[in-house]
């Protein structure tokens, strides 16, 4: 299915994806599916990294005392998010790739500018309840149509006044039901085929190994310096994504 040069760059751009994941936390899936698109289609980046997500969002989910907790106050969110991936995924057959593609460009742009100058909102808890299914509509939306997890429910999340530990295990609960949603969505409409699940299952080796490099890295390096460099390059590729495109 890909040459050589191509399995290459693909398996590049994944160890590069688990590298930040293992630096800073967050990011697999957004820099994965940027640099992906360059050298593939949407659906095919978007299916290459499943197996890979599936495994490091189960880890995350799986780290962490609130499981339960989370579940209670987000499963209006999960349940939205969840349904709306197999609506927003259909996009994938029946609207033109340019399109998606200028979307997933703008999405990257979006999310690495409030990324890198550290913008967020503050929600109070009156309005949590009816806005926590909205954020899940709207998210499970854009990741059904780009395979982008983090819009706009990491901002949602940061708003409600989930700390670090909470926010990392509430998007590795959320990226788990979404990835698994994903799956069925891109089988059933014949995305995901198997030959290229059989490429999504070798990813996993750069991916693991991305992480390990970047949690060793991370000892030695200021994560600060770090993400200011790669958000800004970050969001100079959402601009080449989106206007090559067009």
């Amino acid at each position: 299915m890909f040459d050589v040069l191509t399995a290459i760059a693909i398996f590049s751009s994944i160890l590069l994806a688990g590298l930040l994941k293992g630096l800073i936390g967050v990011g697999f899936q957004t820099v994965g599916i940027a640099f992906l698109t360059i050298i593939t289609n949407l659906p095919n980046a978007i299916s290459l990294l499943l197996i890979p997500s599936l495994v490091t969002n189960l880890w995350q989910a799986g780290v962490g005392r609130e499981f339960f907790p989370i579940l209670i106050r987000l499963w209006p969110l999960i349940v939205t998010s969840s349904i709306m991936v197999w609506f927003g995924s259909k996009a994938l057959t029946t609207v033109s790739l340019s399109y998606l593609s200028t979307l997933l460009g703008i999405l990257i742009i979006v999310y690495s500018t409030f990324s890198l100058f550290g913008l967020r909102f503050d929600i109070k808890k009156k309005y949590e309840w009816w806005l926590t299914p909205i954020i899940g509509l709207i998210n499970g939306t854009l990741t059904g149509m780009t395979g982008i997890f983090v819009l706009p429910c990491v901002f949602f999340f940061h708003a409600i006044g989930f700390r670090k530990d909470t926010l990392i295990q509430s998007m590795g609960i959320l990226f788990t039901a979404l990835t698994l949603m994903l799956i069925v969505s891109l089988k059933t409409k014949n995305i995901l085929t198997l030959e290229l699940s059989g490429w999504s299952a070798l990813a996993i080796i750069p991916a693991i190994t991305g992480v390990f490099f970047g949690q060793r890295i991370r000892k030695r390096i200021s994560e600060a310096i770090f993400k200011k460099i790669f958000f800004s390059c970050l969001i100079m590729l959402g601009i080449f994504i989106t206007f090559n495109s067009i």
